[in-house]
């Protein structure tokens, strides 16, 4: 018979899943299951994660999200008075490559234009966006359901009509569930008669939001942290029961006995689901002036003249060997335009008097980047290889990191908009996640402990650069902490439940340097959603990649680190005071390196 669960939340449907994305991946496999999908609350942001661990696993990943879907247009934020909520579920998976194209379009219309309390879309935008999609009816929130729970089965059954136009034969899946909530009765049974008034498929999900039947309590504790009330509070969100966890196919069986037919179909569609991630660079087109034909020949008539700058006419042998040796290289690789971009913006930030560091990492092991002025250490000087930077045997994305004055590095960001455009230009998201000792004030706060006796365990946990330590490490190897919990039931069971949510992503914020470049609109690439609120420090409209630093990378974005550095601020007022007060021009070229009062200093 067969199943695959279709309807699945990871961590990233933030303080709500509590599926980590390796452990989900090795259950799934675990249990025989040789597909799954992820279908995070509005979000893409496990696509590529969850893509590498489940492909590592010989397990077919299916990439989706469950799309808040508002009953009128998106831009609204009343609720029209017709609509029986403020905005119904809808599970949409990648069927394709232009299946994943339209996610990403759709995921990212819901932050930037319909966002209101939820990154929500709309039916036109299901209408323009609906290739290689396909689309499930999803749990008791869906449109479908929604109006069946209301006794109104004609609505129903003409939403069921429109979903099936919009995504064609095999397009649209009635969808039903059974967590021993008496609505899921209500809609199974009005799913069944839909299915045979209007020839639809349908199939079985389990809404899973933790791994195992034992999560429930640690997740149920995620959502009171997330809604910060206490765990016993009556009038807070819960789930009902304990049944939102990954079941197996034995179990799915049981709860639908008589109709294996709904798992069957959940096979079906898993077949209907074959993709994979374009393997290639998408680096953006630098506006190169009419009398150079491409991105090398202008990088060779820049460096040719850099050098010539930094090291006199004719230029020695071993730096003309060595710059025609790194040329080859940055040329063959067709990297010539990565170049280009970064001696731009850091010539922009030197030409607007923004104090940009000498260099720094690998990138100084490069002549280019010296003759360029994107370096000023001199790597022959001082013997760097270029291969730690770009090595022909390894081919990777060049990564030059950038220091720029921390009072101005927002100048430099808003030049780089100016240039490459600003739906071309974003910051990058990162996932803030529940530490050890965080996790303890957290669960401790649900459950009602005392801030006093949650600091008094949670500081009994090493957490340092040097030595830290995990819950479950720290109740074995700390001997204080080992007794307190074994002497107490309710310390005991806030280290089991501390130890679950561990680790788990628990907020978004703004990445504090990195910049992403796309060759156009950043939707036709990645998606994207808008700064957590007060997250962004370069305008409202600034948007950020729903992907961070490390999946951006690996699906071949241009990304950059723009570092604010204090220390060159610090510097740069301290050779201006110099300068007014004792008539001193401090240039750091012409400084001796090698100077000994310094060194005896």
């Amino acid at each position: 018979m067969g199943f695959v669960h279709l309807h699945t939340h990871s961590e990233y449907s933030l303080l709500d899943g509590a599926n980590r994305i390796p452990d989900l991946v090795a259950r799934v496999s675990s249990l025989g299951m040789d597909s799954l999908a992820i279908t995070d609350h509005g979000n893409l942001h496990a696509a590529w994660s969850f893509y590498e661990e489940a492909t590592r696993a010989n397990v077919r990943p299916i990439i989706g999200f469950e799309a808040y879907l508002a009953f009128g247009p998106r831009q609204e934020k009343e609720r029209p008075s017709w609509a029986p909520a403020n905005y119904s579920h809808l599970v949409l998976l990648a069927r394709n490559r232009q299946g994943y194209k339209n996610l990403v379009k759709l995921s990212s219309a819901g932050y930037l234009e319909g966002y209101y309390r939820r990154p929500r879309i709309d039916k036109q935008l299901l209408e323009e966006h609906s290739d290689g999609i396909v689309c499930l009816a999803a749990c008791l929130s869906g449109e479908v359901s929604l109006w069946l729970r209301q006794g109104a089965y004609e609505r129903a059954k003409e939403s069921a009509q429109w979903f099936s136009r919009v995504f064609g034969a095999d397009g649209f899946w009635l969808e039903v569930q059974d967590h021993g909530i008496a609505d899921e009765k209500v809609v199974r049974d009005g799913m069944f008669q839909l299915g045979e008034d209007l020839g639809l498929p349908i199939l079985a999900t389990n809404d899973a939001h933790y791994l195992e039947r034992e999560d429930h309590e640690a997740h149920d504790c995620l959502l009171a942290i997330g809604m910060g009330k206490d765990l016993d509070d009556p009038k807070r969100f819960r789930f009902f029961g304990s049944e939102s966890y990954v079941k197996t196919e034995e179990e799915m069986a049981q709860v639908f006995p008589n109709r294996p037919d709904l798992l069957e179909n959940t096979v079906r569609v898993a077949d209907l689901c074959e993709f994979d991630f374009e393997k290639r660079y998408f680096l953006p087109v630098f506006p190169r002036p009419e009398e150079f034909e491409t991105d090398d020949d202008l990088l060779i008539d820049l460096t040719s003249r850099g050098a010539i700058a930094r090291y006199g006419d004719p230029l020695p042998t071993d730096v003309t060997e060595r710059l025609q040796y790194e040329l080859d290289v940055i040329t063959k690789t067709g990297y010539a335009g990565y170049f280009l971009i970064v001696q731009d913006f850091i010539r922009a930030a030197e030409e607007r008097g923004i104090p940009v560091g000498p260099g720094r990492g690998s990138a100084a092991g490069s002549l280019v980047a010296y003759a360029l002025g994107i370096v000023d250490v001199d790597p022959l000087e001082f013997d760097l290889l270029f291969e730690r930077f770009l090595n022909p045997e390894r081919l990777s994305m060049p990564d030059i990191d950038v220091d720029f004055c921390y009072e101005r590095r927002g100048e430099i960001i808003e030049y780089v908009r100016e240039r490459y455009g600003h739906s071309s230009v974003g910051q990058i998201i990162t996932f803030g996640t529940m530490k050890a000792r965080a996790a303890v004030r957290d669960i401790a706060r649900v459950l009602a402990i005392s801030p006093a006796e949650a600091d008094k365990i949670a500081k009994l946990i090493p957490s340092g650069p040097g030595y830290s330590l995990s819950v479950s490490e720290a109740v074995r190897k700390v001997p204080e902490l080992s007794r307190l919990v074994r002497e107490s039931d309710t310390l005991e069971r806030l280290a089991d439940l501390a130890q679950r949510i561990e680790g788990l992503a628990r907020h978004a914020s703004v990445h504090a340097a990195g910049i992403v470049i796309a060759p156009g609109p950043l939707v036709d690439y990645v998606p994207v959603c808008l700064p957590p609120k007060g997250g962004s420090q370069n305008g409202e409209n600034a948007i950020i990649t729903q992907f961070d630093m490390v999946a951006l990378e690996k699906v071949g974005m241009l990304k950059m680190d723009f570092l604010g550095l204090r220390t060159l601020t610090v510097i740069h007022d301290a050779v201006k005071t110099i300068a007014e007060r004792h008539g001193v021009t401090v240039n750091f070229a012409e400084i001796d390196r090698g100077d000994p009062p310094v060194y005896e200093l």
